[in-house]
Parts: C-alpha cells; sequence; structure tokens
C-alpha cells in the first residue's frame, strides 16, 4: 500500500476510534527492517501527538500462517503485564478501513540490538548488556508458561516431525543448493534422536536480539514481531536464541555478535528462570541452525529473482555450511 493511500485511509479510521473529527493523521512512513507492511504514523489531537505503528498482511495472500495478523494479536493479547509486550489498542478483519485485517500499538522508544550496528551496546556496561540478556530470558521462559489455551486462534501443537519435515519444499528452491549438502543427513540424525518429550506452549518462533526492544539504557520494553508464532515446543525459541549467538554456527561477520553474552550463558539463565533441567537442549539447537541454513538458501532465491530484494541474504549465504556443520556437530 503506497503512504499516500495508507494515509488516506487512515484518517477516517483514527477519527472514528479517537471519535474526535478534529484530529489529523501526519507523518505516516514505512518501518525499517524484514517485518514485511508495518508503517508507523501520528496522529494530532487537540493536545498531544499520538504515535502509532499499524501492521498489515500483504495484499492479495491467503490470510494463514505469517500473512495472518490476527494470530499476533492472539499471542500478544494472551500475555500477561509483567511480560514486556506491546498491547494492542486496535485490532480487526473489518475491511471498511484497509481491505486487509490489521492491528495497531503505540510506537516504543528506543532501539533493537541490530546485527549490523552495535554501537549503542557497545558503550553499555558488560554488567549492563547481561542485564538485558537476563531480562530476554526471563521474559521468554515467561511467555513460555503463559496458558496455551488463551490463544486458541493459533491453533493445534506443532509435532517435532512435522517441523523437521516442513522445510523439504524450501530445500528444492534455495539458491546456491551445494551450500545444503548436508541437509539429507542432518535432517536423518534429527528424525532418528526426535525428543520423547518437551514442554509445550506458546513459541515466538523468532527470538533473537533483532526481535528484542530496548531503551537505550538497557530496559526491555516489548518482545517484538510476533509473525512465526505458534503452539508448540517451547525449546524452539531457546535453541534458536542460542545458535544465533552461538559464534561456531556462523561464518559472516554481520551474524557474529561481538557484544552480548554467548549460547552456553544464555542457556542457563533460561534454565534458572524456567526453574528445570532442559532436556534435549542440544536438537533444538541443531533444528533452529537447520531450518535457517534453509530459510537463508529460499530467501536467497527470492532475493536474486527479484520477488523480496534484500541483500542482507548474499551476506548470510557465507554460513548456510556453517549452520548446517553445527547442527550436525550437536547432533553427534
Amino acid at each position: 500500500m503506497e503512504l499516500e493511500e495508507l494515509e488516506q485511509r487512515l484518517d477516517p479510521f483514527c477519527r472514528n476510534h479517537y471519535e474526535d473529527d478534529s484530529i489529523s493523521v501526519c507523518d505516516v512512513f514505512q518501518m525499517p527492517g524484514h517485518a514485511g507492511f508495518s508503517y508507523g504514523f501520528s496522529v494530532k489531537t487537540s493536545d498531544s501527538i499520538d504515535r502509532w505503528y499499524i501492521r498489515l498482511p500483504p495484499p492479495n495472500v491467503k490470510l494463514q500462517g505469517t500473512a495472518d495478523v490476527l494470530r499476533q494479536v492472539a499471542a500478544l493479547n494472551a500475555l500477561p503485564d509483567e511480560i514486556p509486550h506491546c498491547r494492542v489498542k486496535w485490532s480487526g478483519d473489518d475491511l471498511q478501513w484497509f481491505d486487509r485485517p490489521y492491528f495497531i500499538v503505540l510506537q516504543l522508544e528506543g532501539d533493537v540490538v541490530k546485527q549490523d550496528n552495535n554501537a549503542w551496546v557497545a558503550k553499555l556496561d558488560e554488567a549492563v548488556r547481561i542485564d538485558m540478556a537476563l531480562q530476554a530470558v526471563k521474559a521468554l521462559a515467561a511467555i513460555h508458561k503463559v496458558d496455551p489455551g488463551k490463544a486458541e486462534y493459533l491453533g493445534n501443537p506443532v509435532s517435532l516431525e512435522d517441523d523437521v519435515n516442513r522445510w523439504d519444499r524450501f530445500v528444492k528452491k534455495a539458491a546456491d543448493p551445494w551450500r545444503l549438502e548436508l541437509v539429507p543427513e542432518v535432517k536423518r540424525l534429527l528424525l532418528e534422536q526426535l525428543p520423547c518429550s518437551t514442554p509445550v506452549g506458546i513459541f515466538h518462533g523468532d527470538f533473537q536480539w533483532s526481535n528484542l526492544f530496548y531503551s537505550k539504557r538497557g530496559e526491555l520494553k516489548a518482545v517484538i514481531d510476533w509473525e512465526l508464532v505458534g503452539i508448540g515446543a517451547t525449546l524452539n525459541d531457546v535453541g534458536w536464541f542460542a545458535t544465533f549467538n552461538d559464534p561456531e554456527a556462523w561464518a559472516d561477520m554481520a551474524h557474529r555478535n561481538r557484544y552480548m553474552p554467548r549460547a552456553d550463558k544464555l542457556i542457563a539463565m533460561y534454565r534458572e528462570a524456567w526453574g528445570s533441567e532442559l532436556p534435549d537442549i542440544n536438537w533444538f539447537r541443531a533444528l533452529a541452525a537447520y531450518k535457517f541454513a534453509i530459510i537463508t538458501g529460499f530467501n536467497l532465491m527470492l532475493h536474486r529473482r527479484g520477488k523480496r530484494n534484500d541483500p542482507l541474504w548474499e551476506t548470510s549465504k557465507h554460513s548456510m555450511e556453517s549452520l548446517l556443520q553445527r547442527a550436525h556437530t550437536l547432533l553427534s
């Protein structure tokens, strides 16, 4: 949606929801990052300026999976106040406003811990950075303890076997397939070593530093970008977070985080916050590395074909082999 069209649609929406015909919408812009159709905008009232964030699905797609933005609403509304998250102000599937479902939350002040530019984080004391990690891990453990029955919209739990097998179709379409030569062997090991039992609950799906929003003093303001949320093995999130902080998994400099605690420390923090041992954590770390290697190949294909321009995948491609090798090592 073009910014001019969005502003034209936001104006009557905001007048209706503010119940005030004197307000005006301004400063509409597309949000940075890889979150898709996300925009910021401001509303001027007689005595204030409110800054909002709106999320829309892509146009002309099936409203399922990541395109079903109301899944994010279901997850956010299930979270208790003590878990840092964005409170949904307005949401719905009434097509009169934007021709598609939507949700709106307040904009936050601060930043995420970026992979490519951690300048503001580097200026913080090490103790502050460790505390940032501890806040993140405590929030994650609290998310995993939320009753999944409070988010029934998310559907049935994803089985571990299905979670391994569902990536096959992406392998077939990946660019640089030679970088994925270890996929069959890692997949075999994953299926042979499926955990017998594991905690099940709400999982975030992409829990990493770039989806953790902090104040510039290091206070966790919100866990953001819930488009991959689901019900299933909660250790998926722990394995994912660990993988993104495991130097042995990465060969490209964009993912070699130099400032925040590494995988083993994060796992230990989570174990303490969760309150019990983490069975098969290496399996979930291997699954995360396996997934992201394949995701990289698929998104690299989309980038090169001009379907989704994102040059970062030309950098991430150098880690496809190291991610699979790390997964193989963890399973061996």
